[in-house]
């Protein structure tokens, strides 16, 4: 007993002495360095030979000439940072919405963000003493015009000790620039793909492109590219019934796809309702997969690693928010307008960028600012209980853990697809893939639920949405009238249309034909709309009293049946009203269409309304 108690106070001591003896030498070697020129400070590169684990006599010499990693980039916690992220660009080809935050981003002036130049002294610096990993983020990389002649330059510091040179990307644009990329240098490659669903990934990614990522996939396979990781944020009510899709991806694909926490960064909406752990995503696999086995991860991996038996790929759950891996993080991050970002969810940065551009600057003050840096990193972040309150970068501004982030909103899009993009909370309890655009926007985040005893009728119990039954009502007579403005920028347009004197022949004639044919299309294009035999329908098309510049589009439809006429007359009076502005856009580009409402409906349980002078709805027994 006292010789085991004698061998553990002796091995705790030698411990002891090893760490501070590397911390003297790496100081030793710094400052020597900054003696020896006091305009660069470029260590000789450290040979890592592989050892192997299953002679022990042959380790001992490799032991022996080890050098100690660089007390720059070891923090008080003796974690040894060997894997730098740096973020190239703020820019992005998506707009994902738990990424970006539906008010946009205002992206840094160009001088604000780091040269190329500046990324390649970083990385030099940071290899030099000791990092073996980089991996290009963004924004999205592949929008930067230099990224081939980038990661070519960069791909030459494996002559200095770099083995793996990684990207991050959402593959939009990546399939044809990969061979080039993957002749510079590029070893490794992520991939973001939330969705395997065309229009759900149009909804959450706010564009179109899964073909293009599937493609890209398919490219990097051929290319040799391993590992090929898919990363794949999980949101509850939003993707999470793909999961399976995503393992079965894996049986014929040697990929990695990897399931990520939902996590809260500024802007995305975050609520601890639509995040899905890691252990309940866990049991759905192993539901369907009984034999779903862990496998052995690699040392500072970010991911619990499983697989099924027999399948070429595999599955990793990222559970930063669950069960949290700060012990082993190994990772520095620097972000596209030059800052040193020692943890993803902290909120201290050091600018290396203003560093840089001091005329006075050598790696030696670069490397003491670094180190300080790297010795206040946290044991481990604050946990899901503090991070949904901390103040922090939206994602796209950082160069995350997953993913493709997006462009500035250059334009607020009214009324348009984006409106509706934001994530419905949970507790409303239906699809969000439904537009259902008044709710999504009534009824956000943190703002109170809906009146007691109102919900959507679309909405079935179990959140789905549906076709309401009309089948048990009673026919009646239905009237709605819906009306809209057309505004010209010069009275000139209406001169024209009135006088029949455009080229593309009698617009009012046109519109109201239009009008008519789209009242009988509605079912076609509205999705949830019943297909109702129509009886009427009246378009019209008149200049606005004292006005020399606007046109009033109305649209009445009549019909007897089970359920309301309002849509078709919303759908007759906008059609009407576009086809003026496609008729017209060649002499006023200007113009505007405005006010699209219903302002008059009859028949049906909810009564008989219609739209006051001071534009107020008022029942009939109220007037």
């Amino acid at each position: 007993m006292l010789q085991t108690k004698s061998r553990t106070m002796l091995t705790r001591t030698a411990r002891r002495i090893t760490a501070r003896i590397a911390v003297k030498v790496g100081a030793l070697r710094h400052h020597s360095a900054a003696a020896a020129t006091a305009e660069a400070f470029t260590p000789p590169p450290i040979e890592h030979p592989v050892q192997s684990f299953e002679h022990t006599r042959a380790r001992k010499p490799l032991i022996k000439d080890a050098l100690p990693f660089s007390a720059f980039l070891t923090d008080n916690h003796s974690r040894q940072h060997t894997y730098l992220r740096i973020s190239i660009t703020q820019k992005c080809n998506l707009r994902c919405t738990y990424c970006m935050p539906e008010e946009g981003i205002e992206l840094s002036p160009p001088e604000h963000l780091l040269t190329t130049d500046e990324i390649l002294k970083i990385a030099e610096v940071f290899v030099g003493q000791g990092v073996t990993k980089i991996r290009l983020t963004g924004g999205e990389p592949t929008v930067r015009k230099d990224i081939v002649q980038l990661v070519e330059r960069l791909g030459r510091l494996k002559e200095k000790g770099l083995k793996e040179l990684a990207m991050t990307s959402n593959g939009i644009a990546l399939a044809r620039k990969l061979p080039a990329l993957v002749k510079g240098g590029l070893t490794h490659l992520n991939l973001s793909l939330d969705t395997l669903d065309p229009f759900k990934y149009q909804m959450m990614a706010r564009r179109k492109g899964l073909e293009a990522v599937l493609k890209c996939i398919d490219t990097a396979l051929a290319l040799g590219v391993q590992p090929l990781k898919i990363n794949s944020v999980v949101i509850r009510n939003v993707n999470d019934a793909e999961i399976l899709d995503f393992v079965a991806m894996t049986k014929d694909k040697p990929v990695e796809v990897r399931f990520i926490e939902y996590m809260p960064f500024d802007g995305n909406r975050w609520n601890k309702e639509k995040m899905l752990s890691y252990q309940e995503m866990l049991e759905r696999i192993q539901a369907e997969y009984p034999t779903f086995e862990k496998v052995k991860d690699h040392e500072n991996d970010t991911s619990k690693t499983y697989r099924v038996p027999g399948f070429a790929g595999r599955i990793g759950f990222i559970t930063s928010m669950t069960n949290h891996f700060c012990g082993t993080c190994n990772r520095l991050r620097i972000t596209s307008d030059g800052n040193l970002k020692v943890c993803l969810f902290g909120n201290a940065e050091v600018s290396l960028r203003d560093l840089l551009r001091q005329p006075d600057i050598t790696d030696d003050k670069l490397l003491e600012t670094i180190g300080m840096a790297v010795k206040r990193k946290h044991k481990q972040h604050a946990g899901i209980g503090n991070l949904e309150h901390m103040k922090n970068r939206p994602m796209i501004l950082i160069g995350d853990v997953t993913r493709k982030t997006k462009l500035q909103f250059e334009r607020r899009l009214r009324g348009s697809f984006s409106a509706f993009s934001a994530y419905i909370p949970v507790r409303l309890q239906y699809s969000p893939f439904i537009p259902a655009l008044s709710c999504a926007r009534a009824y956000s985040t943190g703002q109170p639920s809906p009146p007691a005893g109102e919900k959507l009728t679309h909405v079935n119990e179990a959140g789905h949405a549906h076709m309401v039954n009309v089948g048990d009502k009673q026919e009646t007579k239905r009237i709605a009238t819906a009306r809209a403005t057309i505004t010209f920028t010069t009275s000139q347009t209406l001169a024209l249309i009135t006088s029949n004197s455009l080229k593309k022949g009698d617009v009012l004639a046109t519109a109201r034909i239009a009008g008519i044919m789209a009242t009988k299309r509605t079912a076609d294009l509205i999705p949830l709309c019943h297909n109702i035999p129509i009886s009427k329908v009246s378009v019209t098309l008149i200049p606005v009293v004292d006005s020399t510049d606007q046109i009033e589009v109305e649209c009445t439809v009549e019909c007897r049946g089970q359920t309301g006429v309002e849509m078709e007359a919303l759908m007759g009076c906008s059609n009407a009203a576009l086809t003026v502005y496609d008729m017209c856009k060649a002499v006023d580009r200007g113009m505007r269409v405005d006010g699209l409402r219903v302002v008059e409906k009859r028949g049906g349980k909810s009564g008989d309304w219609r739209e006051g002078r001071d534009g107020q709805l008022v029942h009939d027994h109220e007037v």
